[in-house]
């Protein structure tokens, strides 16, 4: 009996044994099971720190882009321009048509600082686009950084080269006996401006493809608003004539700049540490060429108001117009027109950053439905362009003040010959951006190229050789005709190719 009842004692243990053993198996099994769950939730908070949101640029609608960021680029880039024809306009009114003149022997000088700061900024620009598309955040803050330090130095070169070499730049560019006292004055100040002036140029375009296109248009125009402020009282109130202007200008540069400069601190796409300020002359090679083709756009323009300015010289004083008068009417002709195309460069600059990123993503059918936009919407700019300045020439003219009869009769002249086909200039700049957005910057350089170098030059050594001082302006009409015609190629053959890198990711999907 005893036997037996400890035989039910034992089984009695045995079987509370295994209970237990069964419930501490359940609590591990739970304990698993929530440490399991912590970790996938640990991971999904991980996944969405780390990966970034999906960029506007290839999602957002292609009109709503090119308005958030063209309208700003635009209001950027004329008012830079007007920077020149507010002084012009001013000047031409307070001191006359000589002083015109000066303004005008002095502006390649502004060209040419621009030009080098395109090829840094608009270099930097291109690659932050592509390199977000490509989401390699390493080398687009490197590039930027890169960017940051050699506009620096470039612009202090600037400064030193201008105030050295100031007689002879003048003599390059083409100044008169007439004007040169007017020339020299302006000179000596602008000179001294031309550092901030590159660093709010090359800033603009960084800003730009940060996605700050509001911060970019508003540090170039409380520049401007000062400018506009302070050259009527420098002109007529203080009565320092052209030297006024050219005060009124640096002083509004000086504050852009500032206000360029202090973006450093608030960049989005990019962290900027020591490491990418320094200049990688790999990293700025890269840079060159990407903006390649915006630094021939504008050395390009130089060379053509060096030539032209001599040649107006040349050719007028043998004519009933003399040197002084086809010198002024001239450059405010090619300023007039520089609005017209800033305007058209602004929806091309603006449309950069889509078509860079959603071509580094692959997306070419938003590349294609950009591109289209921009050249549509700029066809339109020049259209409403050309008729204005085929009609109503005289109207634009009397902004310059109000000269003599011979000087209306020959910038008249210059408006409706030399800006004739001028509706075709929004093909060429578009395609040429273009070209620069997607990496293909000898295709961009060629483009940039046709117009200015190519044909436009030499269209004016065979005009004024067969016409003289009237003759020259039909070089105008014919550069515009020829460039349209080699943009038109270049593109289409760049379009094949597109075409058939979209069909071959259409059978990978």
């Amino acid at each position: 009996m005893k036997q037996k009842e400890e035989q039910v004692k034992d089984f009695k243990q045995e079987v509370l044994k295994e209970e237990e053993q069964a419930k501490l198996k359940e609590q591990e099994q739970l304990v698993d099971n929530l440490e399991s769950k912590t970790q996938e939730q640990n991971n999904s908070i991980e996944e969405q720190t780390i990966m970034p949101k999906e960029n506007i640029l290839g999602t957002e609608k292609i009109g709503k882009l090119l308005m958030k960021f063209s309208i700003p680029c635009i209001i950027s880039l004329l008012v830079s321009s007007l920077y020149n024809i507010v002084d012009q306009i001013f000047i031409g009114q307070g001191v006359g048509y000589l002083g015109n003149a000066a303004t005008n022997i002095v502006f390649p000088l502004t060209v040419i600082a621009t030009a080098f700061a395109l090829l840094i900024g608009d270099g930097a620009a291109a690659n932050l686009s592509l390199c977000l598309g490509k989401k390699d955040e390493k080398s687009a803050s490197k590039g930027i950084g890169n960017a940051v330090s050699s506009i620096i130095i470039l612009s202090i070169l600037f400064l030193i080269i201008g105030l050295v070499f100031q007689e002879g730049l003048l003599k390059l560019f083409g100044v008169t006996t007439g004007s040169y006292e007017y020339a020299k004055g302006y000179m000596f100040y602008i000179v001294l401006g031309l550092p901030f002036y590159m660093i709010t140029t090359a800033f603009n375009s960084m800003i730009r493809a940060d996605g700050s296109p509001r911060y970019a248009m508003a540090s170039t125009l409380v520049g401007a608003i000062i400018n506009l402020i302070l050259d009527p009282i420098a002109i007529f109130v203080l009565k320092w004539g052209v030297e006024g202007a050219a005060i009124a200008t640096i002083i509004g540069q000086a504050v852009s700049g500032i206000v360029s400069l202090y973006y450093l601190k608030k960049f989005k796409t990019i962290q900027l540490n020591k490491e990418s300020i320094k200049i990688n002359f790999r990293t700025l090679k890269s840079l060159i060429a990407l903006g390649i083709s915006s630094f021939i756009t504008q050395i390009s323009i130089t060379l053509v108001i060096i030539v032209s300015n001599q040649l107006m010289a040349k050719y007028g004083a043998v004519s009933k117009y003399g040197s002084d008068i086809p010198l002024s009417a001239f450059g405010i002709v090619m300023k007039v027109n520089q609005i017209i195309n800033s305007i058209i460069l602004g929806i091309a600059i603006g449309a950069q950053p889509i078509l860079g990123f959603n071509y580094g993503a692959k997306k070419y059918e938003r590349v294609k439905q950009t591109y289209v936009r921009a050249i549509s919407l700029g066809f339109i700019i020049t259209t409403i362009g050309t008729l204005i300045l085929q009609l109503c020439p005289q109207l634009i003219i009397n902004l310059f003040g109000q000269e003599n009869d011979l000087y209306n009769e020959y910038a008249k002249m210059c408006f409706r010959r030399f800006l004739m086909l001028i509706i075709f200039n929004s093909f060429q700049i578009t395609t040429g951006i273009f070209m620069q957005a997607i990496g293909k910057s000898i295709k961009s350089a060629a483009i940039s190229l046709s117009r200015q170098i190519l044909f436009l030059l030499p269209a004016m050594l065979i005009w004024s050789m067969l016409g003289g001082v009237e003759g020259i302006l039909f070089s105008g009409p014919t550069a515009d005709g020829l460039a349209f015609l080699m943009a038109v190629t270049l593109v289409t053959f760049e379009f094949k190719k597109i075409k058939k890198l979209q069909a071959q990711i259409e059978k990978t999907q």
